[in-house]
C-alpha cells in the first residue's frame, strides 16, 4: 500500500528515498522499470514493443508547430540526432533505473515530457557531451588559467587519453588525484574547477570511492559530481545518485546492452545540482548553463518554469541535448537503441547472474595454487581494501563482475609471458576489448586497452604487466573453472 503523509499519499520519489535505492517500491520495481516504463503504446497501431522508428526526420503538424518545436515552446522530435522516438524510451527507463527524480516524464508523451536521459553514440560520446555541457576553456578573456576538472587516476585507458589529450587540445585541464584520498581532492581544487569526475569501480583495481565523502567535498565547493556508473550495470549493482552523484554517464554497450552487439551510451541528470553557483566574486561559475543562451535569442533556461533549477531542474539534460548534441552530433541510431531496448530488459537478471558467477569465480582464484598471493582485485574479497565501501553503496552481494588477476611467476618476465600464455590457451572465453557481455572475456590491459599509457602511467593507473582483466560471463560456473583450469595448465609450461 501506498502509504500517506500529512499531506497526503507518498509520492513516487518520496516512498523511494524511504525504501532506500534498493528498496521495493510498489509499481517500481527494477524489473517492472525496464519492462514496462518509458514507452506510451501508440494508440493508432497498438504495438507492445517499442517500434523501430528509422527515420532522419519527422514532419510538422503545420508551420507553427515546426516553429514552435525549433524555439522550444513545445517539445516533440525534429530529427534523429536530437530526439528519436525508439531513443526516448531508452532515456526514459534509463534514468527511472538509475534513480533520477524525473520529474518531467509525465506519461512518456514525447510531445510534452522530457528524458531526464540523453542517450549517445557511444560511452565516450556521453561523457564529452555531459562534460562540455558546462565545461570551456575559460569564462571571460581575462582569465589567467584554464578550466579543469578533478578526475581518478584509476580509469578506463580511453577516457584517460580522452581526458589528458582531446582536452588539453581544446584548452581543458584534467587533474589526475587518488581518488580514495579525500585530502588530495580537496586540495587539488582552484577558482577553475568544475567538477570531480570517478569510475563507480576503478578499472582495474577494483578501487570503490567513498560517495558520500566525495559529495561532501562537491557540495561544499559547488561542484557537481561526474560518476561513470558503467560497472554499476545500469544502476542494478550501484545507483550513485542516491549518494550524492549528480550526473551519470555510462557506456550502454557494456551491461545494458549485454551481448556485444551494439555501442551506445548514457547520460543521466540527477536534477540535483544547483547550476546558479557563484565564485566568490559574484560571476557564474557555470556560465554555459546558467547565463543567457546565445544560440536562443539569450534565453534563461535555468530560470524556465518548467526546465529550470526551481522548477523540475532538467535544465542541464536539456541544454546537454539541445545545444551540445545539437552542435556535436555523437547521436545513437535508432536501431542501435531498439538492440539497448531488448538488452536492458533482461539486465536485472544478467547482473544477479554475472555478479553471482565473479563472487564465486574470485574466491576461487583467490587460493588457486597458479595465482599470485593477493593479486585477485575483487572487493567481494575481504582482503580487499574496498570491501566495506562496495558493502556500503552497492546491492546487497553485488560487487561488479571485472576483475583482474596475475598469474605466479619466478620473475616479473616469466609472469607476464605465462599471462600471454594463459589467454592464448583459452578455448571458451573470449579475448576481446570490451566488458559485460554475456560471455565471460579476458584480456591483458597493459598490452591493450592501457597501451598508449606510459609505463609510469600505467603504474599510476595501477595497471600491472602481467594483469589478466576478467569480464565474468554468466555460462555455467565450472565450465568457466575448467576452461581456466587448462589454460592454466598451458601457462605454467613456460619456465623462461
Amino acid at each position: 500500500k501506498n502509504p500517506t503523509t500529512p499531506t497526503g499519499p507518498m509520492s513516487v520519489n518520496e516512498l523511494r528515498e524511504k525504501a532506500g535505492p534498493y528498496g521495493y517500491v510498489p509499481g517500481q520495481g527494477f524489473n517492472t522499470i525496464a519492462l514496462h516504463n518509458g514507452h506510451k503504446v501508440d494508440s493508432d497501431n497498438r504495438a507492445r514493443a517499442p517500434p523501430i522508428f528509422q527515420s532522419t526526420s519527422f514532419e510538422f503538424k503545420s508551420a507553427e508547430h515546426g516553429g514552435a518545436l525549433f524555439e522550444l515552446s513545445q517539445l516533440g522530435p525534429i530529427y534523429t540526432r536530437l530526439m528519436n522516438p525508439t531513443t526516448h524510451v531508452l532515456e526514459y527507463k534509463m534514468a527511472e533505473l538509475e534513480g533520477a527524480p524525473c520529474k518531467a516524464h509525465g506519461d512518456y508523451d514525447n510531445a510534452a515530457t522530457l528524458p531526464n536521459a540523453l542517450a549517445l553514440s557511444s560511452g565516450q560520446s556521453a561523457q564529452m557531451h555531459a562534460l562540455l555541457t558546462f565545461m570551456q576553456h575559460k569564462d571571460t578573456p581575462d582569465q589567467t588559467e584554464n578550466n579543469n576538472f578533478i578526475a581518478s587516476k584509476e580509469l578506463y585507458g580511453g577516457t584517460y587519453t580522452q581526458f589528458k589529450y582531446s582536452f588539453e587540445q581544446i584548452g581543458i585541464t584534467v587533474k589526475f588525484v587518488d581518488i580514495s584520498n579525500l585530502d588530495e581532492i580537496k586540495a587539488a581544487i582552484d577558482v577553475n574547477t568544475k567538477a570531480i569526475y570517478f569510475e563507480t569501480i576503478a578499472n582495474p583495481s577494483a578501487t570503490v570511492p567513498d560517495f558520500a565523502g566525495i559529495a561532501a567535498i562537491g557540495k561544499e565547493n559547488s561542484l557537481p559530481l561526474i560518476v561513470d556508473n558503467t560497472f554499476g550495470m545500469g544502476g542494478y549493482t550501484c545507483k550513485p545518485i542516491a549518494f550524492g552523484a549528480n550526473v551519470i554517464v555510462e557506456s550502454a554497450t557494456k551491461w545494458i546492452g549485454g551481448h556485444g552487439t551494439s555501442v551506445g551510451g548514457i547520460i543521466v541528470d540527477g536534477s540535483n545540482f544547483d547550476w546558479r553557483a557563484k565564485k566568490a566574486d559574484g560571476s557564474l561559475k557555470f556560465p554555459l548553463i546558467a547565463a543567457p543562451q546565445k544560440s536562443y535569442h539569450d534565453g534563461l533556461f535555468v530560470e524556465h518554469p518548467i526546465f529550470g533549477v526551481d522548477a523540475t531542474n532538467t535544465v542541464f539534460i536539456l541544454l546537454a541535448r539541445v545545444k551540445t548534441l545539437r552542435d556535436m552530433g555523437g547521436c545513437i541510431a535508432p536501431f542501435n537503441s531498439f538492440q539497448l531496448l531488448q538488452g536492458l530488459e533482461t539486465l536485472a537478471l544478467r547482473a544477479k547472474a554475472h555478479c553471482e558467477n565473479a563472487n564465486n569465480l574470485a574466491a576461487w582464484l583467490d587460493g588457486h595454487e597458479n595465482v599470485k598471493d593477493k593479486s585477485v582485485c575483487h572487493p567481494s574479497l575481504p582482503s580487499h581494501p574496498s570491501n566495506e565501501m562496495a558493502k556500503k553503496y552497492f546491492r546487497p552481494g553485488c560487487f561488479g563482475s571485472v576483475f583482474v588477476f596475475e598469474i605466479k611467476g619466478d620473475t616479473p618476465e616469466v609472469e607476464k609471458k605465462r599471462s600471454q600464455k594463459f589467454i592464448s590457451s583459452l578455448k571458451m572465453c573470449a579475448h576481446l576489448a570490451n566488458v559485460g557481455d554475456a560471455r565471460t572475456l579476458v584480456i591483458q590491459p597493459s598490452a591493450t586497452t592501457h597501451q598508449q599509457l606510459t609505463a609510469a602511467q600505467q603504474l599510476e593507473a595501477n595497471v600491472k604487466p602481467a594483469g589478466i582483466r576478467i569480464s565474468v560471463g554468466f555460462e555455467e560456473l565450472d565450465d568457466i573453472k575448467a576452461d581456466f583450469s587448462q589454460a592454466f595448465e598451458a601457462a605454467m609450461q613456460v619456465v623462461s
